[in-house]
């Protein structure tokens, strides 16, 4: 299981005083204000950044670091993700899941055969649609309803599925 979620990339710098635009990749993008500190992926590791402002212009994140004063010192993280801990992730509810966990296990048939892997995770805006890369029928969208998605274990890596009528092309 991943142990750091990603909740922000920097998609730029905002003003000469240090500010950076953030593209949020959270559910609540609100939660930056709740946020005292982000880890920077620098690609060699993390590097913990202090916040400490936070604004919002439009879909973006208007985030300043302390310590980071010009366009200059942020210039070099422009395209970098900003990450939390697991354990300071947003709780979920019964049968929620994080993505980063989903990514990757693998997809059984209701009667235990080997179907595919979950490559992504679509979300829509009535339910997540999740898109399995299937051994012998290519990309198979399969909508996460109860209807489908029988059990998970994300601990053992693994989804049992029903695909319904219609599903494959």
């Amino acid at each position: 299981m991943e142990q750091y979620f990603q909740v922000g990339v920097i998609s730029s710098t905002h003003g000469i005083r240090g500010e950076v635009k953030v593209y949020p990749t959270t559910d609540d993008p609100a939660r930056f204000r709740r946020l005292k500190e982000v880890l920077l992926d620098t690609g060699g590791g993390w590097m913990p950044l202090e916040i400490e402002t936070v604004r919002f212009f439009k879909r973006m994140v208007i985030a300043k670091f302390k310590g980071y004063d010009s366009i200059n010192d942020v210039e070099k993280y422009r395209g970098k993700g900003l990450y939390v801990p697991r354990e300071q992730a947003v709780p979920l509810d019964e049968g929620e899941y994080y993505v980063a966990d989903l990514l990757g296990i693998k997809v059984l048939l209701e009667d235990g055969q080997p179907f595919g892997t979950l490559k992504d995770v679509m979300q829509t805006g009535a339910n997540d649609v999740y898109v399995v890369d299937s051994l012998h029928h290519g990309e198979v969208l399969v909508p996460a309803i109860a209807d489908c998605i029988l059990e998970v274990s994300v601990e053992q890596g693994w989804m049992k599925i029903r695909l319904l009528d219609g599903l494959l092309a």
